[in-house]
C-alpha cells in the first residue's frame, strides 16, 4: 500500500493527538471540551490552525481574545504568543499543522 492511514478521534471527549510527526511536517489533530485549552506557550514553528468544529478563542501576542467560528484557518508566524481556549458549549476541533517541522 502506497498510503499511511490514520484514524483521528472523534466525539466530545479531550484529545490531543500527534497523528504525523515527522522531519516535514507536525500535523496534530485536538478535541477541546467546553472551558479547556492548552497553557499558554509560543509558537515554535508556523503554525496552520483549522477549526473543524464549534468556535475557536485565541489570544495572540498581547491582542484581545478573538472568536473563530469552524470553516476557519488561521495561519499563525514562528514565535507568536498563543492562548488557546474553547470558552463556549459545544466541543471545539482543530487541525494544526506545523511547517516546517519544529527542530529538537
Amino acid at each position: 500500500m502506497a498510503a499511511q492511514v490514520f484514524r483521528l478521534a472523534q466525539g466530545e471527549d479531550k484529545a490531543i493527538e500527534k497523528v504525523i510527526f515527522d522531519e516535514n511536517i507536525h500535523y496534530l489533530h485536538l478535541i477541546l471540551p467546553t472551558n479547556d485549552g492548552l497553557p499558554e506557550h509560543f509558537s515554535n514553528s508556523n503554525v496552520y490552525m483549522t477549526v473543524i468544529r464549534g468556535r475557536l478563542s485565541i489570544g495572540l501576542d498581547d491582542q484581545e481574545i478573538l472568536v473563530y467560528d469552524s470553516g476557519s484557518l488561521l495561519k499563525i508566524p514562528y514565535n507568536t504568543k498563543m492562548n488557546v481556549k474553547n470558552l463556549h458549549r459545544e466541543a471545539l476541533e482543530l487541525i494544526i499543522v506545523k511547517a516546517p517541522a519544529p527542530k529538537g
